[in-house]
Parts: C-alpha cells; sequence; structure tokens
C-alpha cells in the first residue's frame, strides 16, 4: 500500500499559514508529500524546502488570481497536486490543518482495511475549529463543518471541487466515503489580529469582486462568530508546539457572556428555523 499526501499554500508566512507543521503532521503515514506552492510574497518556498524529508515533492505553480468565482482557484490548485500523486490512497491536508499524531494508527488501519473494498472510496474525519487563540474552539454544528472527506482513492476521477472543501467524481457523484475516528484540528482562525484581517480580506478576493471586498472590509470585525466557544483541555499536535507557545496576543473569548449550554443547544437546533423566520420579516 502506498500513500501520496497533498496540499498547496501561497503567501503561508505572510499569513501565518502553520503549513509547515500540516505537512508534517501527516509524513508519517505517507511515502510522498506533494505541495503546491503557488508564487509567494514571503519565504514560504524556502520553508517548506527547510523541511527534513526526502519525501517532499514540490511543484511550483503561478497561481491566477483573477478567479473570482467561488473560490475555484482553490480546487485548481488542489488538483494540480494531486494529479502528481502516485499513492493508492492520497491524503489532502489544507495548510491551515493539522493531524494529532495520536490518530496516525487508526487512520492507518483504515486505509489498510479498504484498501481493496471498492465500495469505501474515502475516509471522514471530525473536525475541531480553534478559534481566536489555542484555547477555545467553536461549538456550533449550524455555523462550522463537523466533518470533511481528507482521503480518497486514487486514479477513481476523484477530483477537488468547488473551493476545495470536498471530493466529488469529475460526473459530480459523491464519494463513497466511511467516517473514522479521527480529528482534523483546525487553525484558521488563530492568527494575531492584524494578520487574521488582512488574510480574510485577501481571501474573501477569491470569491468576490473589488467592491464587494471593500464592502467586507467596511463591515466586518475579526471575531463575528463568539457565543458558542468552549475551552479547549487537552493536547494539540506535537508539531504545533512551537507555534502555541508564540501565541501572543490576547483573545477575549466572552465566556460569561455566553449562554448555558442547554440554551445555547437550543439554539443551535432551532437555527435553520429562525433564519427563516427572519427571512420572512
Amino acid at each position: 500500500m502506498k500513500v501520496s499526501g497533498f496540499t498547496l499554500v501561497r503567501n503561508g508566512v505572510k499569513y501565518f499559514y502553520p503549513f509547515r507543521e500540516a505537512i508534517e503532521s501527516i509524513l508519517p503515514l505517507c511515502d510522498e508529500v506533494i505541495v503546491n506552492v503557488g508564487y509567494s510574497d514571503d519565504n514560504t518556498l524556502k520553508v517548506v524546502e527547510s523541511i527534513k524529508s526526502n519525501k517532499i515533492k514540490i511543484v511550483k505553480r503561478t497561481w491566477d488570481m483573477s478567479l473570482r468565482e467561488g473560490g475555484k482557484l482553490l480546487s485548481i490548485e488542489t488538483n494540480a497536486a494531486l494529479n502528481e500523486c502516485k499513492g493508492d490512497w492520497c491524503f489532502y491536508i489544507q495548510a491551515d490543518e493539522v493531524m494529532h499524531e495520536r490518530y496516525i494508527p487508526t487512520v492507518k488501519a483504515a486505509m489498510e482495511e479498504y484498501l481493496l473494498n471498492d465500495k469505501v472510496e474515502g475516509l471522514r474525519f471530525r473536525y475541531k475549529h480553534f478559534y481566536g487563540s489555542y484555547d477555545y474552539y467553536q461549538d456550533n454544528y449550524r455555523n462550522w463543518y463537523i466533518k470533511e472527506v481528507r482521503v480518497i482513492k486514487n486514479h477513481r476521477n476523484i477530483v477537488s471541487w468547488g473551493d476545495a472543501m470536498d471530493f466529488r467524481h469529475k460526473d459530480t457523484l459523491p464519494v463513497r466515503a466511511v467516517d473514522i475516528d479521527a480529528e482534523i484540528y483546525h487553525y484558521g482562525w488563530v492568527r494575531p489580529p492584524e494578520t487574521l484581517m488582512m488574510k480574510r480580506l485577501d481571501f474573501h478576493k477569491l470569491y468576490h469582486t473589488d467592491e464587494e471586498v471593500s464592502e467586507f472590509s467596511a463591515a466586518t470585525t475579526n471575531y463575528d462568530d463568539l457565543g458558542n466557544l468552549k475551552k479547549f483541555s487537552d493536547t494539540h499536535p506535537a508539531v504545533m508546539e512551537e507555534r502555541v507557545e508564540m501565541c501572543n496576543w490576547d483573545f477575549d473569548a466572552k465566556l460569561n457572556e455566553q449562554n448555558p449550554d442547554w440554551i445555547r443547544k437550543i439554539l443551535i437546533f432551532l437555527y435553520p428555523v429562525i433564519k427563516r423566520l427572519k427571512k420572512l420579516r
């Protein structure tokens, strides 16, 4: 059984992506890791080149930043990395995602178990979304995705879809995936405040016009999804240790202003109904 990892990154240092940690977190499972490095304004390429592993295969590309339709650029560049994969399984990790080392045996066992099972084409992971700092995470399954496919079988006409959050067959049929007892830690909302806002504006350009981005900038604050946070009491992946220690900014989770858990859970459950009622006003 051969396993390929693949990822993509551009301006990873500038925007404080834990891309090195993301790559290192899946290296033990992989025979190769394809890294699509887009032309950057920083030393992202040098950081990738500094990773001490002969498994790393760098693909240098100039991303077409003029593409602004639903984040389509991200799936195009993800597929550019996927096309270079040679393994039986392909493990996709985004530049702000890290897998805890405790899950390596679980993922490997699932790959071995389902390798020859044609009814299974992918492995689906749980997600934990950290928010504001490494000490808090989102506890709202309505606003934050709770599961995603991150491991797929190769050579099955499976491609990255939309804005690279999902995989489908080229004929749009969904990937037949199974849930596994493993979790991806998402750190996309853990950055120095000024970097977070800069990244959000730049990321918004992948979806919207300059005018829409300008309106977004004027109306947006950094932490606009408070109210459903929980204190994190477990350990972060070992590869994240240095980055966690670097956290030197203040973040007020406002836990004292949150509703009690039982009220929060009711409101989260009723969210679709409440949203529809607001539209009827």
